[in-house]
């Protein structure tokens, strides 16, 4: 799956689990109606080919058309000209072909509602290439346009002169004299109608582009062709359709997750670490599926050889690994379960190593300031720098700003940071066991990032420490400080978030003191399993969450670490803290008894549909082999993939109020901490 970077930051992850979608688009819509810019000239476009039923239910009665109801006359208005945009062929150089529509920076609500109301409705897996099928019949110029044929070596023009729709092809002609651009290769007309002749000059209608046409009789054939071709390039999956036997609502339960996952990734709101692992998982799944079609197409029915019976072991293995990769796909996929599982085992390769002490021996203070006054001068001079310089292998050294500081500084160095406003381009990596401070308030010393990034700090040295400064975070994706390993102490520093606020990972220990953290559109605070987090005396409030702890059932065995003394937890939306742990029989059936009268109110998270994935693929994985009864009895069961699949499919995830989770063993202290105005309550549990 190939994604463009780029693009703005937007709402938080959790405001798509429950927004209203319908009227989120409909507004839109209503906003682009009523701009009158050229350069908003595709809205016109999206008004009419995404109108509501009612209207092109209006339609057909004017037109005393009454079996039209699908929305097929996208254009009731008279064309014109055409209002798409040109898409010009490589700009500066001679084209050998002509220019097409431009089509493929389609908004999300555009791609949301066409799939939804036109393509693929409310259609099973099985169904997909049926109701595609429908929809291009009723969309599509049938004969007589002209189309480029784009594919990985050429572009050639050909005419379409018939549509098999039941193959999703075109039956074309060559368009002579031959128009072709070429990549690595010379193509003749000979070899070009050669291969023509080869496919029975069928060609699949996803390598289409229909050629630029400004008479607006072809806007509808361009669009349509679009969405065919986003769609398998980005939302189809080949495994998909084993799911026929399942009667679930393919639009909510995979297009709709994948689309919005597409945009994330597009407009730089996924961590570029969860990227990379979507595309390995994808590569990953798709091969393994490969192989296990290919096994099960060579497997005799009824046959009890030996070589089958390997065979059959062999497909069995395929298929739980396949399972495996697919819960891992659902959970990245999904926005809420994104946001309350992240990802793990994808530590960021670009974290500095660790530069140790210097050869000669000299600890260097890094004074950081642009310009100072004499009075903070000696004011410095006096109160640290004497102090700190006492000995002859000490030296000094000045920086124009933090990161050139921190990036100079080895084992042991001190970092003195002057008040002034520090604007910063990258992230800050602490490697080494070093100290930065702030020389004066946090409010007087501050270090703002601004450009897109995973992360503002990371520190990964066995003995870090940071005071008297205030953070303010811009378009980062991760978080505003993240501890990977060892331990960093802070002091009196502010963190003013936009994403994620402080996240401390597995085996990392963070001691957090007299801090104020804000604004985090994620948690305040994310705790992994294992690590060690003392919280005492902080202000934590109008983030999502307060405090997210994360259980992961195969972590189990190494609990976190947690203290909190004297804390003020107040005004975040959902939880003061909340506990994030597998969804097991038993807490599924404490989230049933949930519902009853005397159950604790549904929080946001309830308003999710269904989801696809209920925890880690390892225990998942674990449970499908135990579940495996009598061996060779219970493998055809199993060799039926989409039973298999659909078993597990509808677990869903619960979050519930739990004032007892004060009392859980990853506690190690919890007294004097104060809650005011949380959402949803001081503690929750949230069941995946």
């Amino acid at each position: 799956m190939e994604l463009d970077a780029g693009g703005k930051q937007s709402a938080d992850m959790a405001d798509f689990v429950v927004e209203d979608l319908e009227s989120f688009v409909n507004v839109e819509l209503e906003v682009d109606k009523n701009s009158q810019t050229s350069e908003h000239s595709m809205s016109v476009i999206s008004q009419a080919l995404f109108q509501n039923e009612e209207e092109v239910e209006s339609d057909s009665e004017d037109d005393d058309d009454d079996d039209d109801d699908s929305g097929t006359d996208h254009f009731n208005c008279a064309r014109g000209g055409t209002q798409l945009q040109r898409c010009e062929r490589r700009s500066g150089l001679n084209s050998g072909v002509p220019d097409t529509f431009q089509t493929s920076h389609l908004l999300f609500y555009e791609r949301f509602k066409a799939y939804q109301d036109y393509m693929l409705g409310d259609c099973k897996p099985s169904e997909v290439k049926a109701f595609t099928a429908d929809y291009l019949e009723k969309v599509l110029e049938p004969r007589d346009w002209l189309a480029l044929w784009c594919t990985d070596v050429f572009d050639v023009v050909v005419e379409v002169r018939d549509l098999d729709l039941k193959d999703l092809k075109a039956c074309v002609r060559l368009v002579l004299p031959l128009q072709c651009e070429t990549r690595g290769c010379e193509l003749s007309e000979e070899a070009m109608t050669a291969l023509l002749e080869a496919t029975q000059h069928r060609v699949l209608l996803q390598e289409l582009h229909v050629v630029y046409d400004s008479s607006g009789d072809f806007d509808h054939t361009a669009l349509a062709l679009e969405h065919l071709r986003f769609f398998y390039k980005h939302i189809w999956r080949q495994w998909d359709e084993e799911d026929e036997d399942d009667d679930f609502d393919y639009f909510v339960r995979c297009v709709e997750p994948r689309l919005r996952l597409y945009y994330d990734i597009l407009e730089d709101r996924v961590p570029a670490g969860l990227v990379s692992e979507y595309q390995s998982l994808l590569e990953s799944c798709s091969k393994v599926f490969q192989q296990f079609s290919a096994l099960r197409s060579e497997l005799v029915s009824d046959s009890d050889s030996e070589l089958d019976n390997i065979s059959m072991v062999e497909g069995l293995k395929l298929c739980d690994q396949l399972e495996t990769l697919r819960r891992k796909l659902h959970i990245i996929e999904n926005p809420l379960l994104r946001y309350v599982l992240g990802y793990r085992g994808n530590n960021r390769q670009q974290c500095v190593q660790s530069r140790g002490i210097r050869c000669s021996g000299v600890k260097v203070v890094h004074v950081v300031t642009v310009s100072c006054s004499g009075h903070q001068l000696q004011s410095l001079l006096s109160d640290r720098l004497l102090p700190l310089s006492s000995s002859e292998d000490t030296q000094i050294q000045f920086h124009k700003d933090p990161v050139s500081a921190v990036d100079s500084s080895h084992e042991g160095d001190v970092v003195l940071i002057l008040p002034g406003v520090y604007s910063v381009s990258s992230s800050m990596f602490i490697p080494d066991s070093i100290s930065v401070e702030g020389f004066g308030l946090p409010d007087e010393v501050v270090i703002e990032k601004k450009n897109k990034g995973d992360s503002f700090v990371e520190s990964t040295g066995a003995e870090v420490k940071l005071s008297n400064i205030k953070f303010i975070q811009h378009d980062a994706i991760e978080g505003i400080l993240c501890v990977r390993q060892g331990t960093l102490n802070m002091e009196n520093c502010v963190l003013q978030c936009e994403t994620t606020g402080v996240i401390v990972r597995t085996s990392a220990c963070l001691s957090m003191t007299r801090c104020d953290l804000y604004g985090s559109k994620g948690a305040g605070v994310e705790i992994y399993p294992g690590s060690i987090c003392s919280l005492i005396g902080n202000g934590i409030h109008h983030c999502k969450d307060g405090i997210l702890i994360k259980d992961f059932a195969h972590e189990l065995d190494v609990m976190p670490s947690i203290t909190m003394e004297n804390n003020v937890i107040h005004n975040n939306e959902g939880y003061g803290v909340i506990l994030v742990k597998p969804n097991n029989g038993e807490q599924q059936g404490d989230a049933g008894d949930s519902a009853g009268p005397s159950a604790d109110p549904p929080s946001s998270f309830t308003t999710t549909p269904t989801l696809t994935a209920s925890g880690p693929a390892q225990q998942e994985s674990a449970e499908n082999n135990n579940s495996t009864e009598g061996g060779a009895s219970s493998s055809g069961r199993k060799w039926q993939f989409s039973r298999q699949l659909s078993r597990t499919k509808e677990t869903s995830c619960v979050s519930r109020a739990d004032q007892d989770l004060k009392d859980h063993q990853v506690f190690v202290s919890v007294q004097g901490n104060q809650f005011r105005r949380n959402g949803l309550g001081d503690y929750g549990t949230f069941y995946y």
